[in-house]
């Protein structure tokens, strides 16, 4: 079983209200193989929201409490990505996934990308808080963009 983004399968979560379909996930998703999950939801945000971004480094760096995720606005809400990161872990170890699919660039799933924390669009290498969680607990992480190397895989 695989844990995918839930906006990648086509659910309207993003906090624009909008989805990042990919096809590929969605048949994932028909078939059977894969659960979607949105951490900012788990966490009780809403649809839509505020943009929020990594100020001062990463999802790793978040977690050991040396950057927060910080809204456009400038309200705090590291605490709400930490509790969606925790509870996505106890699903991904609930429903005993072999791996995880994020949305790449986001700062709950960026799997090797995310935004610089100025709000601009500008990207730096890094885990979103929770990729770097489940990463901490040894689960796989991809991306919609590196996603082929796992699915071949999974190929018989």
């Amino acid at each position: 079983m695989l844990v995918v983004s839930s906006c990648l399968a086509g659910l309207k979560v993003r906090y624009n209200g909008s989805h990042s379909l990919h096809s590929v996930i969605e048949r994932l998703v028909i078939e059977g193989k894969a659960i979607t999950i949105c951490p900012e939801l788990l966490s009780g945000f809403s649809t839509p929201r505020e943009p929020a971004e990594i100020i001062g480094g990463n999802g790793q760096d978040v977690l050991n409490g040396k950057a927060r995720v910080v809204e456009k606005s400038g309200r705090d809400v590291t605490d709400m990505y930490l509790d969606g990161a925790e509870k996505t872990l106890e699903l991904v170890k609930q429903y005993k996934a072999t791996a995880v699919i994020l949305k790449e660039y986001s700062p709950s799933c960026g799997s090797t990308k995310i935004y610089n924390g100025d709000f601009d669009g500008s990207l730096i290498s890094g885990d979103g808080v929770t990729s770097a969680l489940l990463r901490k607990h040894g689960i796989e992480v991809y991306s919609e963009r590196n996603m082929n190397q796992l699915l071949e895989s999974m190929t018989p």
